[in-house]
């Protein structure tokens, strides 16, 4: 999922035209269900599974939002601000978000998780924008990357409707970044052979310090 991202785009999304609009649409709805959440372990590089290409969500049922309660309790644990299935083992075309600007001083802010089923982008703007990014899934790494700077994507809610809207700035770079994971594809991709095979190194390293 994506990682501590918000590290520097705090400050660089800072006047980004309708930044704070796209993080107001289509707040989750409670659960369906009650049943308690559980906070997944996040698998990290160098592991095997987060090339793999994520399967869709034939329907959006209560094992779907369970996984979602469990998604979301586990990016606000880690902290992060998006995740997607295949970050806690499980390949299945679902992400979780939450870009919100929160003001911890402020006991009236309020989280505003969000929910993507099976999304995808069906536009993209030809003009590109830069951001540092970072995952949960390579924790404590940080790169800029170029993106489409706007983008358009589908997906599905909790109730299995179709949705589509247009993403910019935070909004635009976190979905492109998740949907990347569902595509097997790391932020690190993007970056030049010499970074990427430095990144592999040393998380390579510390997996074998760790035993696993």
């Amino acid at each position: 999922m994506l990682n501590e991202i918000l590290r520097s785009l705090t400050r660089r999304t800072a006047g980004v035209p309708g930044l704070a609009r796209a993080t107001r649409i289509d707040p989750v709805r409670r659960a369906h269900y009650i049943a308690p959440m559980a906070i997944r372990e996040i698998i990290v590089l160098p592991d095997k599974q987060l090339r793999l290409v994520s399967k869709p969500v034939d329907t959006v049922d209560t094992r779907v939002r369970k996984l979602a309660d469990d998604m979301l309790e586990t990016m606000y644990d880690a902290p992060g601000i998006g995740l997607a299935g295949i970050q806690v083992a499980v390949p299945l075309r679902i992400v979780t978000m939450d870009i919100a600007k929160r003001d911890k001083d402020d006991p009236e802010a309020q989280p505003q998780p969000r929910v993507f089923i099976n999304p995808e982008i069906v536009a993209a703007s030809e003009d590109l924008s830069v951001y540092e990014e970072g995952c949960l899934s390579i924790p404590e790494y940080y790169e800029e990357v170029e993106r489409p700077a706007r983008v358009r994507v589908r997906y599905l809610d909790l109730d299995g409707k179709v949705h589509e809207e247009d993403a910019e700035g935070l909004f635009a770079t976190c979905i492109q970044h998740e949907i990347d994971h569902l595509n097997g594809v790391l932020f690190i991709d993007y970056l030049s052979k010499l970074k990427r095979d430095r990144v592999m190194k040393k998380f390579t390293k510390a997996a074998k310090l760790a035993g696993k």
